[in-house]
């Protein structure tokens, strides 16, 4: 068996607060939580995760 691995400064207690935040949520919360996320001057738009690299590279280049 392999041992799992964390992103830094997370271990499996954060991972569980985390898992129990989203999972308790309501439909209701989870949009809130979304909408509140989203900014005017944002798209929100499905990418096909092939593109998701480009995407991010283009987004780069323009925060430059």
């Amino acid at each position: 068996m392999s041992e799992t691995k964390f992103p830094t400064n997370w271990d499996e207690q954060k991972v569980r607060r985390v898992l129990a935040h989203y999972e308790g949520q309501t439909e209701e919360e989870a949009l809130a939580e979304d909408e509140a996320g989203i900014q005017p001057s944002d798209t929100v738009m499905n990418i096909p995760h092939e593109l998701v690299p480009k995407v991010r590279e283009l987004i780069a280049k323009r925060q430059r």
